[in-house]
C-alpha cells in the first residue's frame, strides 16, 4: 500500500473538552483510592462505569474510584503497568503489543466483547464490497497493527494494496471522509463515528473488521498489573461487581446512561449521544450464558497469532500470559 501522512490530531482538543471529568473520587490519600484511566476521552463505551459511579456502587464496594483521561491513547498500559493506576482501559491488540515489549500486564475483563473498528465510507465513494476498494484513498490513524488489518481485508478482497493510498490523519478521520479527499476511512468505531455520521444523514456503509477477514477480538479491555492480580486482586474484583450493576443498569436504562455521559462531558450533543448509546449498549454485555466481562481463551490465542503473522510481534504471547477470567464477577 502507498502511505502517506498528513498532520492534525483532534485528541487534544477532545481531552480539552473533556478535562471537567478528571477526578470523580474525593480524598486521594485514602486507602480505599482505586485509579481508573479510561481508552479515551468520555463516551458511550463508558456507560456502565459512569452509571456505577452515578449509583454509588464503587461506595458499596469501599472503592474511592478516581477516573483519569489519558495524556495520549498509548499511555493507560504504561501507567498500570508503572503502578500509577489501578486498571486501565485499553485494547486487546495493546496488550499483545505491551507484553511483547516486556510489560507484566494482563486483561482481566472486556469492556466491549467485540470489534469496533470498522471500514467506514459514503454512498458517493461506490464502496459496495472490500473489491471496490482498489484505487481508492483510506484514512487511518496511524496505528500500525490497523494497517495490518487494512492488508488482511484487502488481501481477502483480492485487491492489490499497491493500489490503494493509506494515510494517516491522526484522529481526524471524518472530515477528510465528508470532503471527498478520502474514499473511506479505517479506525472509526461503529458505534461512534458511524453513529455519528448516520446521524447527519450521510448514509454509511459500516463494516467492522471481523466481517472483513481479521480475526475477532475484544476492542475494549479493563488491565491490571499481573502481579497484582495474582498477590492482592481484592479491590479489581470489588470494582468489576460494582461494574457489572452500573453495566446491568445502564442497559436497563438508556436514559440514565445517556445522562451520565452527557453530564461527564459539557459539549456533548444530547441527541447525538442517546443514538450512540442505544447502539452501545447491546455491546456491552456478553452472549447469553456467559460472565460480565467474559473473554475467550481461544479467540485470544488466535488473535495474538494473527499479531504475530503480521509482524506486529515477534512470537505470539500465549492467552494465559493475556488475560485471566479469574477475577470475573460470578465465577
Amino acid at each position: 500500500m502507498k502511505r502517506a501522512a498528513a498532520a492534525g490530531s483532534a485528541f487534544l482538543a477532545l481531552v480539552a473538552a473533556a478535562l471537567a471529568v478528571g477526578a470523580c473520587g474525593s480524598d486521594a490519600g485514602s486507602d480505599d483510592r482505586f485509579d481508573l484511566m479510561l481508552d479515551y476521552v468520555v463516551n458511550p463505551d463508558h456507560a456502565g462505569i459512569y452509571t456505577a459511579t452515578d449509583k454509588g456502587y464503587f461506595d458499596d464496594e469501599g472503592l474511592d474510584v478516581e477516573i483519569r483521561l489519558p495524556p495520549d491513547p498509548a499511555a493507560p498500559i504504561k501507567q498500570v503497568a508503572a503502578g500509577r493506576v489501578d486498571l486501565a482501559i485499553s485494547y486487546q491488540p495493546e496488550v499483545v503489543l505491551a507484553r511483547e515489549q516486556g510489560l507484566d500486564v494482563v486483561a482481566v475483563a472486556a469492556l466491549v466483547n467485540g470489534p469496533l473498528t470498522s471500514l467506514i465510507s459514503l454512498p458517493a465513494a461506490g464502496i459496495d464490497d472490500p473489491a471496490d476498494l482498489e484505487g481508492t484513498t483510506v484514512v487511518d490513524a496511524g496505528i500500525p497493527y490497523q494497517s495490518a488489518y487494512l492488508r488482511t481485508i484487502l488481501d481477502n478482497a483480492g485487491v492489490d494494496p499497491d493500489t490503494v493510498e493509506e494515510v494517516n490523519v491522526g484522529f481526524n478521520l471524518v472530515p477528510p471522509l465528508l470532503s471527498g479527499k478520502a474514499d473511506a476511512m479505517l479506525g472509526g468505531f461503529l458505534n461512534v463515528e458511524g453513529v455519528q455520521l448516520e446521524a447527519d444523514g450521510e448514509n454509511p456503509r459500516v463494516v467492522p473488521v471481523d466481517e472483513l477477514g481479521v480475526p475477532p477480538y475484544d476492542e475494549l479491555v479493563l488491565v491490571a498489573d499481573a502481579e497484582r492480580v495474582r498477590d492482592d486482586p481484592g479491590q479489581i474484583e470489588d470494582f468489576l461487581a460494582a461494574l457489572e450493576r452500573g453495566t446491568e443498569d445502564a442497559v436497563a436504562d438508556p436514559s440514565l446512561a445517556t445522562k451520565v455521559i452527557v453530564d461527564a462531558v459539557d459539549r456533548l450533543d444530547p441527541a447525538l449521544t442517546r443514538k450512540q448509546i442505544d447502539a452501545t449498549l447491546p455491546l456491552l454485555q456478553p452472549e447469553d450464558g456467559k460472565p460480565f466481562g467474559y473473554m475467550d481463551a481461544d479467540e485470544w490465542q488466535a488473535f495474538s497469532d494473527y499479531m504475530a503473522e503480521e509482524g506486529q510481534v515477534d512470537e505470539a504471547p500465549p492467552a494465559d500470559e493475556l488475560m485471566t477470567d479469574d477475577l470475573l464477577p460470578d465465577r
